[in-house]
């Protein structure tokens, strides 16, 4: 611990970016061993919405929006990071998670070459499955993280498996990576403010699972959802582990446009027609045009909500319990579409759906602030997160974690 902290000082001043489709936020923090990291300085900047949007076009403003956040938390004078960890939402990167076998009829050492070796494999089988599918073509894709989430020897699991003995090993790995254009853009525009030769990268769902999962240690089997503007990604957890993963392209911004399109509204009117008809501010002449067309974006939302939980589940029961991640103005909306969500048509759940939205009290006593910081909850997610794997001397890239996570 002693190369991150000193007993005299606050803590480690650390940088975080995060990346979404909607916003890029940033935030600078302590931290420190005590396990609850301190908020000192945030900046929350949307990216600019609009009307028809490409990849290109998408990355394009996200990289300007990214470059106005470091701008400003450059200029803030706040103080100099020793460390800059920049978490990505699913759109920027792709994962899987990947099971590892293998049996031998005489005993094995478990060492960190073997493993490392049995992990490039898989790596490399996950790069040919995907790469070309989904990274920009013959741009090369860099990995992000290889996480251990379970390890088991002889069908018994350990969290620390390193020089054990067995016949029968079965590792479960999550793996994410990147174009290295979309990284290379983010660190390029990064440095034009901080000069920073490793920037780490990590993702929002291996940091939310994580950071989740130890709060509500009573419950081993939930989803957590995260509506982002362009995507839904939903992860399956089921007995502390992270099964299935799938996202959909319906954010929230798919709604603002299509109310914009049906009545000839700017972007902007029709995000604050949306907002004053969910607060029951709208009038009664909006209010009659609107919720029509409300009730066919929300149906279509859930009807892709369906479709992702069928296709995840298989035979595998679909928990009740939902963790949601969502913009705060938002977060009532999309909860009382999911909770009158009867999903039990699939019989792959006997209880209707419980939602607890991760907002800032969520929260409260892992993460302290600086007066007036905005308590943004992908900010504390991430910032907690970091803080653990700081403190573990272990940071959230390392490719090959053998410790179970």
């Amino acid at each position: 611990m002693g190369i991150f902290f000193s007993n005299n000082d606050k803590g480690k001043l650390v940088l975080v970016f995060h990346v979404g489709s909607s916003s890029v936020n940033g935030a600078l923090f302590f931290a420190r061993k005590d396990g609850i990291p301190k908020i000192i300085f945030s900046v929350n900047e949307p990216i600019a919405l609009e009307e028809n949007i490409s990849a290109d076009r998408l990355l394009f403003l996200t990289i300007k929006t990214l470059e106005i956040v470091a701008s400003k938390i450059h200029k803030a004078g706040v103080g100099a990071p020793k460390e800059i960890f920049c978490v990505l939402s699913s759109l920027w990167y792709i994962s899987q998670n990947r099971i590892i076998k293998f049996k031998k009829n005489t005993p094995f050492l478990f060492t960190s070459k073997f493993a490392s070796d049995l992990i490039k494999k898989e790596t490399t089988l996950f790069e040919e499955d995907h790469a070309v599918k989904y990274l920009h073509a013959g741009v090369p894709p860099r990995l992000i993280e290889i996480k251990s989430t379970k390890m088991m020897i002889n069908g018994y699991e350990t969290p620390t498996p390193l020089n054990q003995k067995g016949t029968d090993l079965e590792m479960t790995i999550f793996i994410s990576m990147s174009s290295e254009q979309i990284l290379g853009k983010i660190e390029d525009t990064i440095r034009k403010h901080f000069s920073f030769k490793e920037i780490k990268f990590s993702s929002f769902t291996f940091s939310s699972f994580a950071v989740v999962r130890d709060i509500y240690t009573h419950n081993e089997d939930f989803l957590l959802t995260d509506i982002d503007g362009e995507v839904t990604d939903i992860c399956m957890i089921k007995k502390n582990m992270l099964r299935e993963l799938i996202s959909f392209p319906l954010g929230v911004n798919f709604m603002i446009r299509d109310i914009a399109s049906e009545f000839r509204y700017s972007l902007s009117e029709a995000k604050s027609i949306i907002s004053l008809l969910k607060d029951g501010h709208a009038t009664v002449s909006v209010s009659k045009g609107l919720v029509p067309i409300m009730k066919k974006l929300k149906m279509e939302w859930l009807s892709k909500f369906q479709e992702s939980l069928a296709n995840i589940s298989n035979d595998i029961s679909v928990p009740g319990t939902i963790y949601l991640v969502v913009d705060k103005e938002m977060s009532g909306f999309f909860s009382d579409i999911i909770k009158t969500e009867q999903f039990s048509q699939y019989t792959l759940t006997d209880s209707q759906f419980k939602v607890t939205f991760l907002d800032a009290e969520v929260f409260h006593g892992m993460v302290s602030f600086e007066d007036n910081v905005n308590r943004d909850p992908f900010l504390i997610i991430n910032s907690i997160y970091i803080n653990r794997f700081l403190i573990n001397n272990v940071h959230p890239n390392k490719q090959v974690e053998l410790k179970q996570v």
